[in-house]
């Protein structure tokens, strides 16, 4: 069976307050052709579909209207919720999704209905795993483990450390491969000594919910989500496929795609990164002067750029101005340095007021406004009391 591997779309994320909801579009129409051209049979989503909890109606109206065209007329597409999705909202729609031939497994991990009669179907489910089958009788085994804890999962809280309950939550899964058939552990996780990027947020709680190699179960294909830069995992078939678009400006040199596969008795053949195209490519820039940064922006107008300046003195509303009128210009990071430094000493008999002053002037090389000298001095007495 042709499976195609994917992750982290967070639907509705932006870029620094920049919206992004027609890039998903596109990168999410490149998966479609993808799968047409390359006659995907089934699509493995390993969560964070939306990048919050209540995704905005836009996010949902292009997630709906998109993973229709994924699943096509006969390919099957299985979906897991991440840590950004409500697993609740996320399979409310699954009544209705599974006629489509959508599967979700949200915070319940409920078995999977077996009655479709599309050419890609599950004929066999159980608490956290399901058996897909394709028009020719093969069969694939799945081990579903959407982001993981007792809360999601309405367990009583236990004491055991995190790897051990992972364990266990795996172990339900894999009592259900009776058959010993290929198999594929589909999960939304942090295996410790994967690489995080900016555009992640609270991936490891200090590394007390990462996972070690050894609790992950023996698949012939290990399909993981959470991290957003493209990775393999150990010595086996253990990937991030990463997300389908960079999010972060450390993912600027980072090639996205997504992992396809052709997984028989003989276990995982034909495997490859299939690269996608769709989405502005994002740099990272640096210049000494406005004049000089306005320079790189013009080299990439189609791309969405962080300018971080080295000045001697501040930026003018002029020069602000003009850098703000670079529609690519996404991040300024103005850093001011100058070659004087403060002699403490040999201004003990200043008051604060000049104190604040000749501070100012060693770092912006321009004595302070009035106003905010004033102002300064103002928040200094309010500390005082």
């Amino acid at each position: 069976m042709r499976i195609l591997h994917t992750s982290d779309w967070h639907i509705g994320k932006r870029l620094m307050g920049r919206d992004r909801l027609d890039e998903q579009a596109a990168v999410l129409d490149e998966i479609v052709r993808i799968c047409e051209t390359e006659k995907v049979e089934l699509v493995l989503v390993a969560g964070d579909i939306f990048d919050t909890y209540l995704p905005s109606a836009e996010a949902e109206d292009l997630f709906f209207s998109k993973i229709r065209a994924v699943a096509g007329e006969d390919r099957a597409v299985l979906i897991i919720s991440g840590n950004h999705d409500d697993g609740v909202r996320l399979s409310a729609s699954a009544p209705l999704s599974e006629e489509l031939g959508i599967y979700i497994v949200g915070n319940a991990r409920k078995p999977l209905p077996c009655s479709s009669s599309r050419r890609v179907r599950p004929v066999s489910s159980g608490m956290g795993w399901a058996v897909f089958a394709n028009d020719r009788d093969e069969k694939v085994f799945v081990n579903t483990l959407p982001y993981p804890n007792e809360a999601r999962f309405k367990e009583e809280k236990s004491d055991l450390p995190f790897a051990e309950r992972m364990k266990k939550w795996i172990a339900e899964g894999e009592a259900g491969n009776t058959q010993h058939l290929p198999s594929v552990f589909l999960s939304h996780i942090f295996v410790a000594g994967g690489v995080t990027s900016e555009s992640e947020r609270e991936i490891d709680l200090g590394g007390a919910r990462a996972v070690p190699l050894d609790a992950l179960p023996p698949s012939d294909y290990i399909a993981l989500g959470h991290l957003h830069k493209r990775q393999h995992m150990g010595r086996g078939n253990c990937y991030y496929s990463g997300s389908p678009l960079r999010y972060s400006f450390d993912e600027a040199d980072g090639e996205k795609g997504v992992k396809l596969f052709d997984l028989t008795a003989r276990g995982v053949e034909n495997l490859r990164d299939v690269p996608l195209m769709s989405g502005r490519r994002l740099v990272r820039l640096e210049a000494d002067s406005p004049a000089r940064g306005e320079e790189l922006l013009d080299l990439y107008p189609d791309a969405l750029a962080e300018l971080r300046l080295h000045l001697s003195s501040p930026l003018t509303s002029a020069e602000s101005s003009a850098l703000s009128a670079h529609s690519n210009l996404v991040s300024l990071i103005a850093e001011v340095n100058s070659a004087e430094t403060l002699g403490f000493e040999s201004r003990k008999g200043l008051s604060d007021s000049e104190l604040f002053g000749e501070f100012y002037r060693l770092q912006y090389g321009e004595p302070p406004k009035e106003e905010l000298r004033t102002l300064f001095l103002s928040v200094l007495r309010e500390a005082e009391k």
